[in-house]
């Protein structure tokens, strides 16, 4: 597979990853630091499974493996803060502003990596970002249309994270592999999420978790689609320009996540948040119509 198809399979992976997220910590989990312990603990034996099946390249520099390590440690910042989000705010209007992250990885990737974007990329990039934005316009009390400041800011903060793990990321994958990288990710996830979290009123919460077998049937199946999702990934990065795998990856990410959850609130309404008219409706699928047109033109292109 090319590096377009590779990140199209990842944006639909995390459009399940993401769904699955908003359900556990809205209607299972106790907090978010009982949820990050428990996906910290798969993703250390993940690292564990992963590293010696995949030895870094010889002669690998110190300087490589520091930023890789930095790569994901900042793309870990930024799901941490998307994830604190979902614990507060309707999944669909999360991720969109989230995932807006290309034109950041675009503006940085000309001066840092040297790639080119013709006139006909930008507008593309353009397109995308701006069709995400539009998805997380929100309906208030009143039937008018808003556009909330403060947790904008907040998850734009996500973004530019996510952003700068991606720029780091590419310099990184031109000297290690892509498997080299998951299990670096794995350790780093699983470092911060069980250092910010081991504690025991922590440890006392999960005790009383209701649902118990059926909460860990969910955490199992989506935590073993996170690795699946972040090497297909890296393997678009490693092989791709990395402002285009951005914006494949970003911006086709919220179009995921809006079909995902509107089928689910017809089929089970319980599962998700989810609260759209047909106006509203009306407005996200103009939006989903510019993300994917633009991510046409750069398939195109």
């Amino acid at each position: 597979m090319n590096w377009f198809s590779l990140a199209t399979l990842s944006a639909a992976a995390f459009g399940i990853i993401t769904i699955i997220d908003s359900h556990l910590l809205a209607r299972r989990m106790p907090g978010l630091r009982e949820y990050l312990l428990l996906v910290g603990a798969f993703h250390l034996v993940y690292g564990f499974v992963f590293f010696p099946l995949f030895p870094l390249p010889p002669g690998t520099g110190v300087w490589t493996v520091t930023v890789a390590i930095a790569s994901n440690i900042l793309r870990t910042g930024g799901i941490v803060i998307m994830l604190y989000a979902l614990k507060k705010e309707e999944v669909s209007q999360v991720v969109p502003v989230v995932y807006t992250y290309p034109v950041f990885v675009a503006i940085m990737a000309v001066p840092l990596l040297g790639e080119t974007l013709y006139y006909l990329q930008w507008l593309a990039i353009i397109m995308v970002v701006a069709g995400a934005i539009l998805v997380s316009f929100q309906q208030s009390s009143s039937g008018s249309v808003v556009w909330r400041v403060k947790p904008l800011l907040i998850l734009f903060g996500s973004s530019l994270l996510m952003a700068m793990g991606d720029i780091t990321g590419k310099y990184a994958l031109n000297y290690i592999s892509s498997w080299n990288m998951l299990w670096v990710s794995e350790f780093c996830m699983a470092g911060i999420f069980i250092l910010t979290s081991l504690r025991p009123h922590i440890l006392r919460q999960l005790a009383n978790i209701k649902q118990k077998g059926s909460t860990m049937a969910w955490l199992v199946f989506n935590e073993a689609l996170v690795p699946i999702m972040l090497l297909l990934m890296f393997l678009a990065l490693k092989t791709g320009p990395v402002s285009l795998v951005s914006t494949i990856v970003g911006g086709s990410r919220p179009v995921f996540v809006f079909i995902f959850a509107f089928i689910l609130s017809r089929l089970f309404p319980r599962f998700i948040e989810w609260h759209a008219d047909g106006g509203m409706l009306v407005l996200r699928f103009i939006a989903i119509a510019m993300i994917v047109g633009g991510i046409t033109m750069i398939q195109l292109g």
